[in-house]
């Protein structure tokens, strides 16, 4: 049984949270998708096709973590498996961000291997485990597909080390996920701005 005070809660925060990602400039179009965990068997998830910028709490609707809807007709995100993976993967998840940043998806292009590594940047310490700048940060990079259980099982093996805090699909966007949805939010603003960083240094080069 969903506890309906908590899914109340969390569509709030997600309506929320997409006006804040849409002035960010993080979804254009209807572009990404964000879920928040309800309990061990559950998330709250967006509904497919919905900009961002502009979502209602019907917007918002119930999975399991095999993104099979629950008490709804509606159709979930296509990548709303991506989400229940790693709710199942890390036990400490309680929201996943997934946006089409700029900065991310450029960089994804790029990168010809299968990891981005991010070092010396004093931001780094927004993800918890991280204490200092001396520090190599690593975020892998998968390839897109539309197969999506074949992308999982990708993202299953990119992930397995348990320091891993987000990761690329490559010409796509980023996922990131915490304990909460506020620090989701921050680690989406965090990566960015490192991400518009490491960029930058790159067309210096």
């Amino acid at each position: 049984m969903i506890d309906l005070p908590t899914l109340a809660t969390a569509q709030q925060a997600l309506v929320k949270a997409g006006r804040t990602l849409h002035q960010a400039q993080q979804v254009p179009a209807s572009g990404g998708n964000f879920s928040v965990r309800l309990d061990r068997s559950h998330m709250a998830v967006t509904v497919s096709g919905r900009h961002k910028g502009h979502l209602s709490v019907g917007d918002i609707m119930v999975t399991d973590l095999e993104a099979t809807p629950v008490g709804s007709d509606l159709k979930p995100s296509d990548e709303a498996l991506l989400h229940g993976q790693i709710y199942r993967l890390r036990e400490g998840a309680g929201a996943v961000l997934h946006t089409h940043c700029r900065a991310a998806t450029a960089l994804s292009m790029l990168e010809s291997g299968d990891n981005i590594i991010l070092s010396g940047y004093e931001l780094l310490k927004v993800f918890d485990g991280v204490s200092t700048h001396l520090t190599q940060f690593h975020v892998p990079v998968v390839d897109n597909s539309q197969d999506i259980p074949a992308l999982a099982a990708e993202v299953e093996q990119a992930v397995s080390d348990g320091a891993c805090h987000a990761y690329l699909i490559r010409g796509h966007g980023l996922y990131t996920w915490a304990g909460d949805l506020q620090a989701c939010l921050n680690q989406v603003e965090a990566l960015s701005a490192l991400f518009d960083c490491e960029l930058t240094l790159r067309q210096c080069r």
